[in-house]
């Protein structure tokens, strides 16, 4: 795993997506997109982010930035998500955390004193260029869309 940090090339990906998509870094090629990581699909504080993102959707869209959640859900879970919230923007399955690796969020964490493996809260804003533009570690779920509604218009 390489070292993220902004201003530095953003990892390539492809992964199968929620509606039938794929999603990849060479499709998104010379347009700007937020790579949004996140631990599970329908609990409390995903659903905020999620809503959230999917509110700030029109706003971005204007922008020209493409929204991608990724979490390690199977797609049939990530399509329920989102057609129970109404999310339009792809919900990526990144099921072997391969792009979670790549982008230095599969951590180990804590919860009751035991420990395990699992996606920290994070968010990566990459420009048309491919590079990263702005990050985010341990994401607040309900402050995230205008952070990076705050950071696209500076794109």
């Amino acid at each position: 795993m390489s070292e993220i940090a902004v201003g530095g090339v953003a990892p390539a990906f492809t992964m199968p997506a929620s509606a039938g998509r794929t999603t990849s870094s060479a499709a998104l090629k010379g347009k700007p997109y937020l790579l949004y990581f996140y631990p599970k699909a329908d609990t409390p504080g995903c659903t905020t982010q999620a809503c959230g993102m999917q509110e700030a959707l029109p706003q971005l869209g204007k922008l020209g930035l493409e929204v991608i959640g990724v979490s390690p859900d199977a797609v049939p879970k990530l399509d329920k998500f989102a057609a129970k919230y109404g999310l339009a923007f792809p919900l990526a399955s990144d099921a072997d955390n391969a792009v979670a690796l790549a982008y230095g969020v599969w951590v180990e964490k804590s919860m009751y004193g035991k420990t395990y493996m699992g996606i920290e809260r994070s968010s990566f804003l990459v420009d048309a260029k491919g590079h990263i533009a702005a990050m985010w570690r341990k994401v607040k779920p309900a402050e995230h869309a205008a952070q990076v509604l705050a950071a696209a218009q500076a794109l």
